[in-house]
């Protein structure tokens, strides 16, 4: 399977939690129908991007990163890579690369949809985003990457103002899910 045959299988099974999820995941399948490189960066219009909220073990607490190009603490997540199988994988190797911890446990997914606008092809493109959560083994510590300026566990609760609101839903979705609710 193709990972453009996967992100449509994916988005065409997933049930969107909101009403907002629900015209995103029409969107993406739209977008996904109208260009055979949706999932790749060079689509101008926009592309499928992966993002994932690293949980540690507990839940309690989620590691982000202070993303340089928006200036703001973010999870991990980017652009598919010709070697990526699925869109969880790209959230996993996404993850695993920007956060420097090996181990890393997807958690079933995806948890949310997000669409923004980004600097990839100015003056206007898309990241159509499809967010996972993973859990980190025991006692790990990050390592800062060079896409990072920064890298820190901040409790799910209490994520800084300089973020987003994607950035805190996805979080407490990945803990609700890590703890069977």
């Amino acid at each position: 399977m193709t990972l453009h045959a996967d992100a449509r299988a994916v988005l065409s099974a997933w049930s969107a939690p909101s009403a907002e999820e629900e015209v995103l995941r029409k969107e993406f399948l739209e977008h996904l129908h109208a260009y055979d490189d949706a999932m790749w960066r060079a689509c101008a219009p926009g592309h499928l991007t992966a993002t994932t909220a690293v949980l540690s073990d507990d839940g309690e607490f989620v590691l982000l990163t202070l993303h340089p190009k928006a200036g703001m603490w973010l999870p991990m997540g980017g652009h598919c890579e010709a070697g990526d199988a699925s869109l969880g994988a790209v959230a996993l190797r996404e993850a695993t690369e920007e956060s420097g911890i090996s181990g890393l446990r997807l958690l079933p997914g995806p948890l949310a949809l997000d669409r923004h606008e980004v600097w990839c092809h100015p003056p206007r493109s898309w990241h159509l985003d499809v967010e996972y959560g993973a859990v980190a083994p025991a006692g790990v510590e990050p390592v800062i990457s060079d896409e990072s300026l920064d890298l820190r566990w901040f409790p799910v609760d209490a994520i800084p103002e300089l973020s987003d609101e994607a950035t805190r839903r996805l979080a407490v979705r990945a803990r609700a899910v890590l703890r069977g609710a």
